[in-house]
């Protein structure tokens, strides 16, 4: 069992194998609209593919083949994140692609209503979990002279009062994946598509 989760320290690691240039997906729409429909209503988000090509193109990928339809936003940190896209409702994992490189120096910060990808902490790890910001996260999750960020590759424009929602429900321990931050009533990502 393997989450990706936000990690903030750790020396210098060994770099595993990524993608530098995932397979363009929708390639003629710049600043493609994904549609997350959850049981607690609708999300919008444009991305960047212009500041973030081959995340978006992997992301992309993930949304076109339905790899996050009936997901669970399994970690939720109130005034942090909303964190999903690896685990299905029996709590197994989704299949991921080969990691692709982080972009998080593209000029994009890790602000309020902005989505990122979450990852281990060798830097170009991200895979298929995704997290939104629910706050202004830049000190701690943009890159710095001394460590990478988190790649931030779009921008909630609908759906901020639903996402408001999800961070604020009550969270606890699940004992047999070992997470903390869990819902204690599942919130599920029903289905992401290309609006």
């Amino acid at each position: 069992m393997a989450t990706a989760w936000l990690l903030l320290a750790g020396g210098m690691p060994a770099f595993a194998q990524f993608q530098c240039a995932p397979e363009d997906v929708l390639p003629d729409n710049a600043f493609p609209v994904v549609v997350f429909e959850t049981t607690m209503g609708a999300v919008e988000v444009e991305l960047d593919r212009m500041r973030a090509p081959a995340t978006v193109n992997n992301f992309l990928a993930y949304v076109v083949e339905g790899a996050y339809d009936d997901t669970l936003f399994h970690r939720v940190i109130k005034d942090f994140v909303v964190q999903g896209g690896g685990y299905d409702e029996s709590w197994n994992e989704r299949t991921a692609r080969e990691p692709v490189m982080n972009e998080s120096g593209n000029g994009l910060a890790n602000d309020a209503w902005t989505i990122a990808m979450a990852r281990f902490d060798d830097p170009h790890s991200a895979t298929n979990q995704f997290f939104f910001n629910v706050a202004d996260n830049t000190r701690a999750l943009d890159p710095s002279p001394r460590r990478w960020g988190y790649t931030v590759f779009g921008t909630v424009v609908a759906g901020q009062d639903v996402l408001q929602a999800i961070a604020g429900v009550a969270t606890g321990y699940h004992g047999e994946m070992d997470f903390q931050d869990v819902p204690l009533t599942p919130v599920k990502l029903i289905s992401a598509s290309v609006q």
